[in-house]
């Protein structure tokens, strides 16, 4: 049963977005720490640290990602979809279960091919081909883009049209938004939350004040400088 009537894309972000951003970081999927930022695997010192795999723990949180998927879909007018695809590994549990929802053919695309058996990339093809088929992409989160850009064209060179990308959360930078519309065809990104929503759920919910709320801010215009302006150089392997 739809919760309300939306009818724009926005309407549903701005929906379920805050109540996807309360439970991010009340379960810890989402992490802030501007004092004593997260060192990442590319050792560069970041403010935020992101695991989606913390919803899994929850059925009501994946169900909230199943119901909001559903409505972008729906607003989108993209419900003759023939295909849910979820990216490995995250990506894969919010593909399927939106896929049940949806009564669709579900496949997950790995980040690359394997090296033994069929070689395949994209399981769930069988003749590994989705003959022209349309086919929506889900991903757990958006940073810079390079990996479901790397899963989009898999899905593109198995012949499916794959022009929509749907994830639960993207840092919003400007890497990711030049990556996407750089494709041949574009493809569409949304998520269902984004950037400015968590920081501004965040601050109203009490666990960032301002201070911390505007450094956030300045990370995500400058993501791979912010740690050395402010102290925090980057660790090398």
């Amino acid at each position: 049963m739809r919760e309300k009537n939306m009818k724009t894309i926005a309407e549903v972000k701005d929906f379920y977005g805050p109540q996807l951003a309360e439970a991010a970081l009340k379960l810890g999927a989402i992490k802030l720490r501007v004092e004593h930022p997260f060192t990442w695997a590319s050792g560069y010192r970041m403010p935020i640290y992101n695991d989606n795999r913390q919803f899994l723990a929850v059925p009501e949180y994946r169900k909230l990602i199943c119901k909001a998927f559903s409505e972008m879909i729906e607003v989108l007018g993209l419900g003759d979809a023939d295909n849910i695809a979820g990216t490995s590994t995250a990506g894969i549990p919010h593909a399927t279960s939106l896929a049940d929802a949806l009564n669709k053919p579900m496949t997950y695309v790995r980040s690359s091919a394997k090296d033994h058996g069929m070689g395949n990339q994209i399981e769930g093809l069988g003749d590994g081909s989705y003959h022209g088929k349309k086919v929506i992409l889900i991903e757990d989160l958006i940073s810079t883009g390079s990996s479901s850009i790397k899963a989009l064209e898999a899905i593109r060179r198995a012949d499916g049209e794959c022009n929509t990308c749907l994830a639960i959360f993207t840092y919003g930078l400007d890497k990711a938004a030049q990556a996407f519309d750089n494709l041949d065809p574009k493809c569409e990104l949304h998520a269902i939350l984004e950037y400015d929503t968590m920081i501004k759920t965040a601050a109203r919910t009490g666990y960032i004040d301002e201070k911390s709320a505007e450094s956030l801010k300045a990370w995500r215009k400058s993501p791979f400088t912010w740690g050395e302006e402010r102290g925090f150089p980057k660790e090398e392997a």
